[in-house]
C-alpha cells in the first residue's frame, strides 16, 4: 500500500472459549494488537479493533464432554470471562463479537453458499479416521498421535504443538481417539475442499514477490515454506454436530470447518460494530484506503497468511491484510505455558491479586514481548520491572515535579523566563520523541517504541537532576520557574504519548496535570510542536504515586503457586501400575529376598541393554543379567548394595544362565533406580521380610 490509509481495520485473533486468558495470549496477540488501534487513534485515523470469541473448535466439544455439560454452557461461561477480562485489562476493542452470535452464522453461511455456488470448491469422498465405539468421525483435536515430520507423540489431528506443522489427521503415526483411546479406523466420508493449488501464482506473487520486506521474518519464511512444499486442497466442512451447519444439499450432519468459520467472524463482527454505531461496514474490508492488520500468534500464521486470504481471493471483493504481525510464544519461569497443566498466570486471577495494576503487567509484557524469538516471563522480572523502570525513573519523575509544583507554585504552571541552551536542547529532544515512537509502532516494534517512551521520563530525570531546581529556589526564583515549566512540558508529553501503552496509568497523569481541562487538550502530534502542553497559569492537581512498590511477598506468593500446580500435575499425571491378580500370604513368602552386593560388572557383547552381574548373596557368588545397561555403566554399579530375588529358577539369556533378578523401579522423572540402594551395614546375605 502504497499511499498513507485513512481506515484500519484491526484483528486480533479469536480465544478459544475453553478457558480463560493467561499472559500468553496477551503478550503474543493482544497487547500489541491494543497498542497499535490506540495509536492510530491518536493519529485521527478510523479504526475498527475487532475481535470475538471463537465458539466452534473441536476443543469446545471435548471440554463439554469432559466436564459432561453441553457446549452451549462452555462457551457462555468462557465468553463471560474472557470479555469481562479484556475489559478490565484495557484492550480496547471497538466490537467483541461471539461465533455463535446470528449474524455470524448468516455471514459465514453466506460466504460459504457464494464460493459454493461459483464452483470455487471441489467434493471429495474421502478416508477420515473413525471412532467405532464413539460412533464419530474423529476431526482434528479429536485424534492424537505421532507428528510425521519431527516425532511428536501427542500431536493433534491438524497440528503439531512441537514443531507447528499443519497437518491432517490421516498423516498422524499410530493415531488414537482422544475420546476412547481406541485405534480408529478408516471411513469414508463425503467433504468440500478449498483448491489451494489454484491459488499457488497469486500468493507466491502477493507475498513472496510483495511483502518480502515489510513482513516479519517469521511470517515471511513460514509462508514461504508452505508455499515451497506446494499447496494441497483444504477440507472446509468437518463431520462434527457442534458449529455452522453446511448450508448446501447434502451438508446435513456436517459443520463448516473452525478455520473456515472463524477468520469469517472477523467480518461478522464488523458488520455487528457498523450496525450498532450506524456505519457501513463494507468500506472496512472492502475501501482502497482501509489498512487491514491481524495480530496474532505464530500458530496461527499459515490460517491467516495462506487460507484465510485465499478464501477472500475466491470469494473476489474484499481487501487482502497489508500486515501479519504474528509473535511467537511467551514461556513461564523457563516452562512452556501449559492450560492443561494450570502453568500459566491467569489474567482474571492477575487482576484480582494485583488490583488496579494493570499496567505493570501490559509493561512487562511489551518489555519482554516475544517479537522475534520465544520469551520467558519471570516475576522476579515483572517485579524488578515494576520496582527499577515504573516506580524509579517514569513515578519517581512525575512525583518529583508535581510534587515541587504544588509545593512551590501552589500547583500552578509558572511563567518561564528566558530559555537556556540546556532548556532549547532538552525540549527539542523530547518534541523528537513522538515521531521517534511512531516509526517504531509502524514497524510493529513494540518493545522498541516502549524502550522510547521510558527514555522520556529518562530525560526529564536528567533534566531535573541536572538542573537542580530545589536548590535554585533558594538562589534564581526565575530560573527555578524555566526549569519547573520545563520539566511540566516532558510530564505532559508522558500523559499522552504513554496512552498506548499504559492506558490506566496515561488516564491518571492527565487527571493530575488537568490536561483534558484547557480550552484545547493537546494530542500526540502537538507534542512535536513548539507550544506549551500546559500553559501558563494552568492549575494541576494533587500529586499522587502513579505506581507501588511491588514487595518480595507478593512475588514468592506467585511463585508458591506455580509449585503447587507443577506438583498437583505431577500426581495427577503420576504413571502406576494396575495392581496385579491377588496372591495369598502363602504365595508371598516363597519369594527369598535377600540383600547383595555387585562385585563385578560387564557390558554383554552385541546388546545395549544388558549387563552381566556378578553379585554376593550371602549365600553364594552368582551371576545375573540385568537390562540396566542404559542407565548405569558397569564402573557406577560395582560395590552397590541390591536387592535380590535369590530363588527365581535360572533363565538362560544371549547364553548366559541367569541365577536371580535384581529389583529396580522408576523414580518421578522416569530415571531407573535399585530398590534399597545402598543399604549400608547390612550384611549381605540378609533376608528382606
Amino acid at each position: 500500500m502504497n499511499h498513507t490509509p485513512q481506515r484500519y481495520t484491526i484483528t486480533a485473533a479469536l480465544p478459544y472459549t475453553n478457558g480463560p486468558l493467561h499472559i500468553g495470549h496477551l503478550a503474543g496477540v493482544y497487547q500489541p494488537a491494543d497498542i497499535y488501534a490506540r495509536y492510530q487513534r491518536l493519529q485521527n485515523k478510523e479504526v475498527a479493533f475487532i475481535c470475538g470469541s471463537d465458539e466452534h473448535g473441536v476443543a469446545i466439544s471435548m471440554k463439554a464432554k469432559k466436564e459432561g455439560v453441553s457446549p452451549q454452557e462452555i462457551i457462555d461461561k468462557y465468553h463471560a470471562i474472557i470479555k469481562k477480562s479484556f475489559v478490565d485489562f484495557g484492550i480496547s476493542f471497538d466490537n467483541y463479537s461471539r461465533t455463535s452470535a446470528q449474524i455470524h452464522h448468516e455471514t459465514a453461511s453466506e460466504f460459504f453458499k457464494k464460493l459454493y455456488e461459483e464452483g470455487k470448491f471441489i467434493e471429495e469422498t474421502t478416508e477420515q479416521l473413525y471412532d467405532q465405539e464413539a460412533e464419530q468421525f474423529l476431526a482434528d483435536r479429536f485424534v492424537v498421535g505421532t507428528c510425521p515430520k519431527c516425532g511428536f507423540e501427542e500431536s493433534y489431528g491438524d497440528q503439531c504443538e512441537s514443531c507447528g506443522t499443519s497437518h491432517n489427521a490421516t498423516d498422524l503415526i499410530a493415531p488414537k481417539s482422544a475420546i476412547t483411546g481406541t485405534k480408529p479406523v478408516l471411513k469414508e466420508t463425503k467433504h468440500w475442499f478449498l483448491p489451494l493449488d489454484r491459488y499457488e501464482s497469486f500468493l507466491k506473487e502477493w507475498i513472496l514477490e510483495g511483502h518480502q520486506k515489510d513482513w516479519k521474518p517469521n511470517v515471511y519464511g513460514q509462508c514461504k515454506s508452505w508455499i515451497d512444499d506446494g499447496l494441497r486442497p483444504r477440507a472446509v466442512t468437518r463431520d462434527l454436530d457442534w458449529g455452522i451447519p453446511v448450508p448446501v444439499e447434502g451438508g446435513e450432519g456436517k459443520v463448516l470447518y473452525v478455520w473456515f468459520d472463524a477468520p469469517i467472524g472477523y467480518i461478522s463482527a464488523t458488520k455487528e460494530w457498523a450496525a450498532r454505531e450506524g456505519k457501513d461496514w463494507e468500506p472496512y474490508w472492502k475501501g482502497e484506503d482501509t489498512k487491514l492488520l491481524h495480530f496474532i500468534g505464530k500458530d496461527n500464521i499459515v490460517f491467516h497468511c495462506i487460507i484465510f486470504p485465499a478464501m477472500l481471493k475466491a470469494e473476489g471483493t474484499y481487501t487482502l491484510p497489508d500486515n501479519v504481525p504474528a509473535n511467537e510464544f511467551l514461556n513461564l519461569e523457563g516452562n512452556k505455558i501449559s492450560t492443561s497443566k494450570n502453568w500459566a498466570v491467569w489474567l482474571h486471577e492477575y487482576l484480582k491479586e494485583f488490583p488496579n495494576q494493570q499496567d505493570v503487567l501490559r509493561y512487562a509484557l511489551t518489555a519482554n514481548a516475544p517479537e522475534t524469538k520465544d520469551n520467558d516471563f519471570t516475576w522476579a522480572d515483572f517485579q524488578a520491572r515494576n520496582n527499577s523502570e515504573l516506580v524509579a525513573i517514569f513515578g519517581n519523575f512525575i512525583n518529583r515535579v508535581t510534587v515541587l509544583t504544588q509545593k512551590y507554585y501552589d500547583g500552578t504552571v509558572p511563567e518561564p523566563g528566558p530559555l537556556s541552551e540546556v532548556d532549547s536542547k532538552t525540549l527539542q529532544e523530547l518534541r523528537a520523541y513522538p515521531a521517534v515512537i511512531a516509526s517504531s509502532l509502524e514497524r510493529y516494534r513494540f518493545r522498541e517504541a516502549l524502550q522510547e517512551l521510558m527514555n522520556v521520563a529518562r530525560l526529564g530525570n536528567k533534566y531535573l537532576a541536572d538542573e537542580e531546581p530545589w536548590k535554585t529556589i533558594k538562589t534564581d526564583a526565575l530560573r527555578t520557574q524555566t526549569v519547573m515549566n520545563v520539566a511540566l512540558q516532558i510530564a505532559s508529553a508522558l500523559a499522552i504519548l504513554s496512552e498506548p501503552f499504559l492506558p490506566f496509568t496515561s488516564e491518571k497523569l492527565k487527571k493530575m496535570l488537568r490536561i483534558k481541562e484547557q480550552k484545547a487538550t493537546p494530542t500526540w502530534n502537538e507534542v512535536s510542536k513548539e507550544q506549551a502542553l500546559l500553559a501558563a497559569g494552568h492549575g494541576i492537581g494533587k500529586s499522587e504515586l502513579l505506581f507501588s512498590k511491588i514487595e518480595d511477598e507478593q512475588i514468592q506468593h506467585q511463585l508458591d503457586k506455580l509449585q503447587k500446580s507443577k506438583t498437583d500435575n505431577e500426581i495427577a499425571n503420576r504413571v502406576v501400575d494396575l495392581q496385579k491378580e491377588t496372591i495369598t500370604f502363602d504365595d508371598f513368602t516363597k519369594l527369598d529376598l535377600r540383600v547383595g552386593e555387585i562385585i563385578e560388572a560387564e557390558k554383554m557383547p552385541k546388546t545395549k541393554k544388558l549387563l552381566v552381574l556378578k553379585v554376593d548373596t550371602g549365600i553364594d557368588v552368582r551371576t545375573i543379567v540385568s537390562g540396566i545397561a542404559e542407565s548405569f555403566s558397569p564402573e557406577e554399579v560395582i560395590g552397590k548394595k541390591v536387592t535380590v530375588l535369590v530363588n527365581l529358577a535360572p533363565r538362560a539369556l544371549r547364553g548366559v544362565e541367569s541365577e536371580g533378578m535384581i529389583l529396580m523401579t522408576e523414580d518421578s522423572n522416569g530415571k531407573l533406580v535399585f530398590v534399597n540402594p545402598d543399604a549400608k551395614g547390612v550384611t549381605n546375605g540378609t533376608t528382606i521380610n
